[in-house]
C-alpha cells in the first residue's frame, strides 16, 4: 500500500493467502505484524503519561519493586532499547516456553534475573524484553489487560475494525496464513504462544487499518502534539552520542529526507512500514512468508514516491 496525504494511491496483493486451499491474497487480508506492535505499545504508554498516570522518566522499581536494578532503569530506557536488559529472544532456553501460555509476570520472571548486557543508557541495542515490560506496566497502571487496553483505547478509537491481539484459536475473518520456505517448498509456520512476544510482537492488522493508525497519529486523536513529539524524536546515550530511535520507531532518512520506519518479524510473517512526514507519504508492506522480507522493497517504493 502507498498512501499520500492520508489517502491510498496504490493498493495491491500478490500470491496466496492460503496455499492448502489455493486462496488468492487480497488487500484486506489480516496479517501478523510482529514488532510493528511496538508502535502501539509505545503510544499506549504516552497516552497513560498524558493522563498523568505515569512518566517516561519513572523508574521500573515504581511498578515492580523487586526488579533487579529497577531504580536505575526508566520507562524511557525501555522505550528506546537502551535498558541493557537481556533480550529474551536471544536466550537459549526460549524454546522451552515458546508454546506455553505465559502471563506477563511469567514472561518477566523468565528473563529478569539474566545478567544485563550493559548499564542503562550506555548503548542502543534492540530489545524485545523492554517492550514486554512496557506491556505489563500498561496493565498495572490501567487495570486492564494489554489486549483490552489496545482494543478499547486504540483500535476502537481510530476505526481499526480488523485488528486484533493474535490468536490461533479465534476465528479471524480474512486471516492470511503464515509460511516458512524450505529447500523442498513451503511449510506452515511454527506454532508459538502469542503470550510470549506479548506487547513486543503479538498484534494483527490490515493495510487499511494501518493507514487509519497512521492518520490518527498525524491528527493527534490519541495523544497531543507534545507527547507525539516524544515518540518521533531521537535521543542520546549517556556519552552524548545520538542514536536513531524514538519510542517505537526508527528515526531515519531516505536520502536526506527524514523518515519514520519500523519492521516486524514473527514466525511466518514479515512487515515493514515507512512514513515520510514532510510529504505525508506512507508505504506499508506485509508478507505471509518470513522468507520474503518487505523491508527493501518498501523503502525502494518510498524513494520512488518521494521523487515523483
Amino acid at each position: 500500500m502507498v498512501a499520500k496525504k492520508g489517502k491510498v494511491v496504490y493498493l495491491k496483493a500478490f500470491g496466496k493467502a492460503n496455499l492448502e486451499l489455493n486462496v488468492d491474497m487480497q488487500t484486506k487480508n489480516v496479517f501478523e505484524l510482529g514488532s510493528m506492535t511496538k508502535q502501539f505499545t509505545a503510544i499506549a504508554i504516552l497516552m497513560l503519561e498524558q493522563q498523568g498516570k505515569l512518566s517516561v522518566n519513572d523508574p521500573l522499581s515504581k511498578f515492580m519493586a523487586d526488579y533487579p536494578a529497577g531504580d536505575k532503569i526508566t520507562i524511557h530506557h525501555l522505550l528506546t532499547h537502551t535498558s541493557g536488559i537481556k533480550d529474551f529472544t536471544k536466550m537459549n532456553t526460549l524454546p522451552d516456553i515458546a508454546q506455553k501460555e505465559m502471563t506477563p509476570k511469567m514472561m518477566i520472571d523468565f528473563f529478569k534475573n539474566e545478567p544485563v548486557d550493559f548499564a542503562p543508557g550506555e548503548k542502543f541495542e534492540y530489545n524485545n524484553s523492554g517492550y514486554v515490560l512496557l506491556g505489563y506496566i500498561i496493565e498495572l497502571v490501567s487495570g486492564e489487560t494489554y489486549e483490552d487496553f489496545i482494543a478499547k483505547n486504540i483500535f476502537e478509537k481510530v476505526g481499526m475494525k480488523h485488528s486484533y491481539y493474535a490468536s490461533d484459536r479465534r476465528v479471524i475473518p480474512g486471516r492470511a496464513y503464515g509460511y516458512h520456505k524450505k529447500p523442498y517448498g513451503y511449510v506452515n509456520r511454527t506454532v508459538i504462544s502469542f503470550s510470549v512476544p506479548f506487547s513486543s510482537g503479538s498484534l494483527m492488522s490490515t493495510l487499511d487499518d494501518m493507514l487509519n493508525w497512521q492518520n490518527a497519529l498525524n491528527t493527534n486523536i490519541l495523544i497531543d502534539a507534545a507527547e507525539r513529539k516524544k515518540a518521533f524524536s531521537t535521543y542520546t546515550l549517556n556519552n552524548g552520542e545520538k542514536f536513531e530511535y524514538g519510542y517505537g520507531w526508527h528515526i531515519k532518512t531516505i536520502g536526506t529526507t527524514p523518515s519514520r520506519e519500523h519492521g516486524g518479524s514473527i514466525f511466518g510473517f514479515k512487515s515493514m512500514g515507512v512514513y515520510i512526514p514532510d510529504k505525508e507519504i506512507y508505504v506499508l508492506g506485509l508478507s505471509n512468508c518470513d522468507c520474503n522480507s518487505p523491508t527493501n522493497v518498501t523503502r525502494e517504493i518510498a524513494k520512488l514516491v518521494l521523487v515523483n
